[in-house]
């Protein structure tokens, strides 16, 4: 059976999404020297464009949930593709900061509608692996997207990057009229009936799985370059393979943990996954310091950073059947917790003059934390019947 090509226009968004992103991180010098600011000034770009995505996500489904899927996936796309177009010709700093808080607004809803989209064309028991096609789009992001336009960005002009972005997001949009079905859309709901799921522990326990266990992998993830370069050795000049190999793990972790998820149940599957990641990063502390070790642990780790990312977000429905949209809309408000709280608190160690591999044994904390709310959320809740909360597949128009 070939590839459903229904969820190719999710994927592409993802690609986008994945390389507007990450891409900016190996950009910064470049865009600093340009705008004549600092790096660090630089830096606050991407923590504009990260609370763009945590205030976009609630506030643009809130208003959505009574238009069809399609057609908000179609508007939220042109948002993006506006914005990020903008940002090629922005003349300065402030412009470009405000430019990036409006380019965040519609990612963290573009995949909350995105994974709801997807289970619903999956059908029953093809739920979780849709979700994860739709996420290869953010992973292959990180394998090949984002160091070929670092490599345009620094070759040609940074500005490039957001052009070639902009592009990216007119491919989506004629992907989604032309082959995203057309779906039902949901009746008799509003803002403050779709944040009814926040009342539910469920719901909370799920979010806290993400956003500290979850966490724990951006301890390792936020240091890579000081960790293989001064703890195992590894040559400035070679990181991009090492990026490339991280981005490997994340496609092919990405899918697997759909695929495991869908027979093994996602409650199972995400307590497999998160005490993985707790002995990975207790690897990358221990063995960081021998170069074919971690290597390995690079492409193990960059694996496991995306498998646990269908299950969770088939947990947030599952937990919110009534605000599926909404729900997963915050759970990328929680991954980006998670990104923002691993780069932290994995940054206490070093700030004590703790080696490069010590954030990791902060990660191991952190995974042990959110193994032991997910032993907890599958012991009030893994006795459910897997049926009473099944998603919805009807769909209108979805034939293949």
């Amino acid at each position: 059976m070939g590839l459903d090509k229904r969820i190719l226009p999710l994927a592409i968004g993802g690609l986008g999404i994945g390389t507007t992103e990450f891409t900016v991180m190996g950009l910064l010098p470049d865009i600093a020297k340009s705008l004549q600011i600092s790096i660090p000034e630089a830096g606050h770009l991407i923590s504009a464009y990260a609370m763009g995505v945590v205030i976009g996500a609630p506030i643009l489904i809130g208003y959505s949930v009574k238009f069809p899927p399609k057609k908000v996936l179609i508007t939220l796309m042109v948002i993006f593709t506006l914005f990020n177009a903008l940002s090629a010709i922005a003349p300065d700093y402030t412009t470009m900061l405000i430019i990036r808080f409006l380019s965040g607004l519609p990612h963290g809803a573009f995949f909350g509608v995105g994974t709801v989209v997807a289970a619903r064309m999956a059908g029953k028991g093809k739920e979780a692996f849709y979700i994860s096609l739709m996420f290869t789009g953010l992973t292959v992001a990180n394998l090949a997207m984002v160091p070929l336009v670092t490599y345009i960005g620094h070759t040609f002009h940074w500005r490039w990057y957001f052009a070639i972005v902009a592009v990216i997001g007119l491919l989506t949009l004629i992907s989604l009229k032309l082959w995203l079905p057309v779906l039902e859309k949901k009746e008799d709901s509003h803002f403050l009936e779709e944040l009814k799921f926040l009342k539910s522990r469920q719901s909370w326990l799920v979010l806290l799985i993400t956003a500290i266990g979850f966490g724990g992998l951006f301890t390792w993830f936020s240091y890579i370059t000081p960790l293989m370069t001064i703890v195992a050795g590894i040559k400035e000049s070679q990181m991009a393979y090492v990026m490339i190999l991280a981005g490997g793990g994340m496609v092919v972790g990405n899918l697997v943990g759909g695929y495991i998820s869908d027979r093994m149940s996602p409650e199972k599957t995400c307590i497999l996954l998160i005490f993985l990641m707790m002995s990975a990063l207790a690897g990358v502390f221990f063995l960081s310091d021998n170069q074919t070790a971690a290597l390995i642990l690079t492409f193990v780790c960059g694996a496991l950073s995306m498998s646990v990312s269908a299950p969770i977000n088939i947990m947030m429905m599952k937990a919110a059947p009534k605000s599926e949209m909404m729900a997963a809309a915050f759970m990328q408000a929680a991954f980006n917790i998670a990104n923002a709280m691993g780069a932290f608190l994995g940054g206490i160690p070093l700030e004590h003059g703790f080696s490069f591999n010590y954030p990791s044994l902060v990660g191991v904390g952190m995974t042990f934390i959110g193994l032991v709310i997910a032993l907890r959320y599958k012991y009030l809740y893994g006795s459910q019947q897997r049926g009473e909360d099944d998603l919805a597949v009807e769909c209108v128009s979805c034939d293949k």
